[in-house]
C-alpha cells in the first residue's frame, strides 16, 4: 500500500512559481509510477505529468516546458515545478501512484490505484 500526501499548494500571480510536493509512504515506493493530474470546476481530471521509477518523465502539452516533474526515491518524495502559471492552470492538483507497465498508460487516471487527497492552486491574472 502506498499513501500519498501532497502539499505547497497556494495563491500566485501570473508568471509566478509554486513547487508541488508529494510525500509517499509504503516499502515499494520506488516501484511505481508517480503522476500529476488537476481538476478544475467543472471539468474532468487530466493528466499533467509522470514520472517513472527509472526516470522517465512525459508532460501534457499544456504544460511543456513550464512544469518539471521529478522524484527523490530515498526521500519518497515526488516534486512538480511549476513556473510561469498561468491563470488556466488553477485547479486542485492531485498526486498519483501506480504499477503501470507501460508508458502508454501513464496518461489514463484509471490506471493509477492510490491518490493524495489534493492541493489547490490558484493564479490571478
Amino acid at each position: 500500500q502506498v499513501q500519498l500526501v501532497e502539499s505547497g499548494g497556494g495563491l500566485v500571480q501570473a508568471g509566478g512559481s509554486l513547487r508541488l510536493s508529494c510525500a509517499a509512504s509504503g516499502r515499494t515506493y520506488t516501484m511505481y509510477t508517480m503522476g500529476w493530474f488537476r481538476q478544475a470546476p467543472g471539468k474532468d481530471r487530466e493528466f499533467v505529468a509522470a514520472i517513472s521509477w527509472s526516470g522517465s518523465t512525459i508532460y501534457a502539452d499544456s504544460v511543456k516546458g513550464r512544469f518539471t516533474i521529478s522524484r527523490d526515491n530515498a526521500k519518497n518524495a515526488e516534486y512538480l515545478q511549476m513556473n510561469t502559471l498561468k491563470p488556466e492552470d488553477t485547479a486542485v492538483y492531485y498526486c498519483a501512484a501506480g504499477l503501470l507497465e507501460r508508458s502508454s498508460w501513464y496518461w489514463s487516471a484509471e490506471k493509477y490505484d492510490h491518490w493524495g487527497q489534493g492541493t489547490q492552486v490558484t493564479v490571478s491574472s
